[in-house]
């Protein structure tokens, strides 16, 4: 057992040395460790994660956030940029924007556990500006932010049967997404780094994963305020609060209370009750298996479980030239657990119609260039793309669930496999068949596919010689000396 020296007088033992572990793999990560492959993942997340946050930069959900952000800024002002905006702020208030920002049109990363790049990408960016570090920096924080809080949220994981009866709470352990790579740029050491973790225990959310029931947008404010909190832990730490060392070794802390039993909190201090929590992914692999590479990048803005669908359907209208008009029906097989929603009087909320493998795919029909128009508000009430939406229904195989999905995709490498069929008006039939789409680990884009989906993505700021230089300057970060000589680069 490891003995904690700041629990001397009250003999606190901690069983494992998980959170120190992770905190000197921060702490010593250096660019020259990482593998080529790894640095190039890591600038394609970073283009994809800068492109849709500057594709939502005039959604109302961005609007709103940047009015909360500027007001407790107390105006315009400060070291860090909001992309898109012109607006400078104190990196705490901007992460709170771009956090946002990043998660609006649900169209960055997944991983197995949620968004990484929401919490990692911004706020590494915004740590980096305000210290002035290089590129090579902030792709080595980029990197230590994936593999670090990859692990801590495998480590809770639910499963399927808790899923259903106490949620799944991807916000929770976001917030370590966001420290990790904020106390890399601000050099802390690893016990600096330990207690930037700890903390983040202390002020991370219940998992409930509330918005699945609700569908509420509030959900996409979550990972801004993640960001938010980030920032604020970690110069906590850096102004010399402590005493939160080892928190993830703590049957009374994190990994104990957000998958234990109910008697997580008990008094047996060596003991951790952490019922379905597998502390193992805490190190598996660490610095050997680089899970930044299992990541999905998303082709579309819209939930992982409408993404190969609408896949299908994009290529069979590239190879057969249909239009919406043409068609009588669309089948999915098998359809997906709470993606298949087709109300009709329209979508009450963004994250509604994200949800909806039906709403994209019509979408997707009456425009072909995703953007954030897809979530105008008057599109989501669209009479013709409502009943378009109608027509596309759940084919007879048993329902998917997400949960399961999750599972392949972490387990199998794969993705579950879906068959399309289009009916058309005149009786022809078209089908195709799909499981990992262009994003997806075993289907990953290449530079130019992804520097072409951010010429879409960041059309509504950037155009000409603008766009060539920043994507210019995203694909060859790590020669970049300052990350802040990088702020106007972006709008």
């Amino acid at each position: 057992m490891r003995y904690n020296r700041l629990y001397k007088d009250s003999h606190f033992l901690t069983p494992t040395t998980y959170t120190q572990q992770l905190s000197q793999y921060t702490a010593n990560l250096k660019f020259e460790d990482l593998p080529a492959e790894v640095v190039e993942r890591a600038k394609m997340i970073l283009l994809q994660t800068v492109g849709v946050s500057l594709a939502a930069k005039n959604t109302a959900i961005t609007q709103k956030a940047l009015k909360m952000a500027e007001e407790a800024n107390g105006g315009n002002g400060g070291p860090a940029s909001v992309w898109g905006t012109g607006k400078k702020m104190s990196a705490i208030n901007a992460a709170l924007a771009l956090g946002t920002m990043s998660d609006a049109l649900d169209w960055e990363d997944c991983s197995w556990t949620g968004h990484p790049a929401a919490g990692v990408i911004p706020c590494a960016w915004l740590a980096a500006e305000e210290r002035h570090k290089s590129g090579k920096d902030l792709i080595t924080a980029i990197v230590a932010g994936y593999e670090v809080y990859q692990r801590i949220a495998m480590a809770v994981q639910p499963s399927e049967e808790r899923r259903k009866t106490k949620g799944w709470g991807l916000t929770s352990w976001q917030i370590f997404a966001c420290i990790v790579p904020i106390a890399k740029l601000y050099d802390l050491d690893a016990r600096k780094v330990d207690q930037s973790i700890g903390m983040g225990c202390e002020c991370s959310t219940t998992p409930t994963c509330y918005h699945e029931a609700t569908m509420s947008d509030f959900y996409h404010y979550e990972h801004g305020y993640r960001a938010r909190d980030g920032f604020s832990i970690v110069k906590a730490v850096e102004k010399g609060i402590h005493n939160c060392r080892d928190a993830l070794d703590e049957p009374r802390c994190y990994t104990g209370v957000v998958c234990g039993d109910d008697g997580s909190n008990g008094s047996n201090e060596t003991t951790i009750r952490s019922g379905e929590a597998d502390l193992t992914w805490l190190t598996k692999d660490l610095g050997k298996r680089y899970l930044i590479m299992e990541t999905l990048l998303k082709h579309w803005p819209a939930n992982m479980w409408v993404q190969t669908s609408v896949e299908i359907i994009k290529d069979l209208v590239e190879k057969y030239g249909f239009g919406p008009e043409d068609v009588e029906e669309i089948t999915v097989d098998p359809g997906v657990l709470k993606r298949m929603w087709a109300p009709e009087d329209g979508f009450t909320s963004v994250t509604h119609a994200q949800f909806s493998i039906p709403f994209v795919a019509a979408s997707y029909l009456y425009d072909h260039t995703p953007g954030a128009q897809w979530y105008a508000q008057e599109n989501l009430r669209n009479p013709k793309v409502i009943a378009l939406a109608q027509k596309v229904k759940a084919g007879p195989s048993p329902t998917d669930s997400p949960a399961v999905g999750f599972k392949m995709f972490r387990e199998e490498k794969g993705y579950p496999m879906k068959t399309v069929t289009v009916t058309l008006k005149d009786g022809t039939k078209y089908e195709g068949k799909m499981d990992c789409h262009p994003g997806h680990p075993g289907n990953m884009m290449s530079r130019e596919e992804f520097m072409a989906r951010f010429r879409i993505q960041a059309a509504p700021v950037l155009q000409g010689e603008q766009m060539e230089a920043a994507l210019e300057a995203l694909c060859n970060i790590e020669n970049v000396e300052d990350i802040a000589a990088l702020s106007e680069l972006l709008g």
